[in-house]
């Protein structure tokens, strides 16, 4: 199976069933070990390309058709995009290869005068390229920005009402680039200079962080970081420079005892643990096991003793189970991941406007959970990877006005030096890709007064 047929299948499983692409890139690969690094490279590129430019895309075939956009039939419309792609956006894939390839893929499902169709169509794609290239959809600003950066409409309409049109749309074209690859030095095993200096000499570019001390920008990367002996030795985690202000803010110490109620891989376990110099311990809940043994497997590489993973949902938490048992409690709590579209660009095709209000009630639920097991003085700190006001700021202010145990407090004396700029006026940390050359993550340090 050849490159372009591996993207397609992955494609489809994302349109069909809301498949994770990255999890399903992870197996194509195991399963096909034949591929080389450049076929990898090409697959990559294709699935997250596709998904990051499926609006726009969608919006160009249909311009080209003759018949209702919606009797085109999905796998159809996947070879098309895949197609389409390429033509207009990888200028080193040959144009007559890009057309070949979605024919013989059409071939192997559909009926004779569909591969007519689909030869038809790209090809008058393929000369029209460079127009289309630069074609500006015009209509309503709402429209324009959806069609001009592939976003669903109801979605800009959102952030227009709140971030003006000039931010909405460098917000868009930010949250469309392929972000830098971020790494944290483990500080249990080595430190910031060694790390840059042999970073290197495997010839990186290093860029130091802009927020965090521990955080390196690598560039000019031609090799999988997982593959590397320092990574193998536990040097260094792949983390976004914005989640690593997350440990930052919650200011762990050594010796405490700290709930991760929603620990996932356990990024932001095990750097808790790196600044707690792994003494005291941490309770990592999760609901799915098989993330608790990833990050199990991840504690172990980076020299991690400090975490006990535990697998439950801390909505089945009991009431007054381990009341007062936590100095510090980390709650990253589901969201719809709007901060993340640049790494996740299939979320901006999944969520739903209900998601929304729907998530902002389990956040809600998630908090009262978790607020009576926190020690009077100790801080609980709620964290998203979105930046929606529901799930940010007013899941904070629903909190807080139900628990007048609690008040918020600001980010500023928390954080390293020179992260000023991310506290929003709340004095909650509110990262943004086209501000701060990051994820966009909310994060509110609320404290137990009593």
């Amino acid at each position: 199976m050849n490159a372009r047929a591996i993207a397609m299948h992955i494609l489809m499983q994302v349109a069909r069933r809301g498949s994770f692409p990255d999890v399903l890139l992870d197996i194509y690969f195991k399963e096909h070990p034949e591929l080389d690094s450049r076929d990898r490279a090409l697959v990559t590129e294709l699935v997250y390309g596709v998904l990051r430019w499926q609006g726009r895309l969608d919006w160009i075939i249909d311009q080209q058709i003759e018949i209702k956009p919606d009797n085109v039939d999905l796998t159809v419309r996947v070879i098309l995009r895949l197609a389409v792609y390429q033509l207009l956006f990888l200028d080193r894939i040959p144009a007559a290869a890009a057309v070949h390839e979605a024919v013989e893929l059409t071939k192997a499902s559909q009926p004779k005068h569909v591969v007519r169709f689909v030869n038809g169509v790209l090809r008058t794609i393929s000369r029209k390229s460079k127009t289309l290239k630069k074609a500006d959809p015009g209509g309503s600003e709402e429209h324009r920005l959806a069609i001009l950066y592939s976003y669903p409409i109801w979605l800009v309409q959102r952030w227009l009402i709140r971030l003006g049109s000039e931010e909405t749309g460098s917000f868009c074209q930010a949250s469309n680039q392929i972000p830098p690859t971020t790494v944290r030095v483990n500080t249990l095993k080595t430190t910031v200079p060694a790390m840059v200096a042999s970073f290197k000499d495997l010839g990186f570019l290093v860029e130091p962080g802009k927020f965090v001390p521990e955080a390196l920008h690598l560039r000019s990367i031609r090799t999988d970081l997982s593959s590397l002996d320092q990574y193998e030795g536990g040097k260094f985690q792949v983390q976004d420079e914005a989640s690593q202000l997350i440990a930052h803010l919650l200011q762990p110490q050594p010796g405490e005892r700290i709930l991760d109620a929603c620990a996932g891989l356990g990024a932001k376990s095990t750097h808790l643990a790196q600044l707690m110099e792994n003494q005291g311990e941490i309770i990592a809940l999760d609901k799915q096991g098989w993330k608790l043994t990833r990050l199990s497997e991840n504690a172990q590489r980076l020299a991690v003793s400090c975490i006990e993973p535990v697998e439950m949902d801390v909505l089945e938490l009991e009431p007054d189970e381990k009341e007062h048992s936590y100095e510090r409690i980390l709650l990253d709590a589901p969201c719809t991941g709007l901060g993340v579209i640049r790494r996740n660009p299939d979320i901006k095709w999944k969520v739903k406007q209900k998601d929304f209000r729907r998530l902002h009630l389990v956040q809600k639920k998630l908090l009262a959970k978790l607020a009576p097991l926190l020690k009077p003085g100790g801080v609980l700190l709620y964290a998203t990877c979105t930046v929606s006001e529901e799930e940010n700021e007013e899941t904070v202010h629903d909190f807080l006005a139900e628990h007048p145990e609690y008040q918020l407090e600001s980010a500023r004396p928390y954080l390293p030096p020179g992260s000023v700029d991310v506290v929003n006026r709340s004095g909650a940390v509110q990262t943004w890709p086209q501000r701060h050359g990051t994820d966009g993550f909310f994060a509110a340090r609320l404290r137990r007064i009593t």
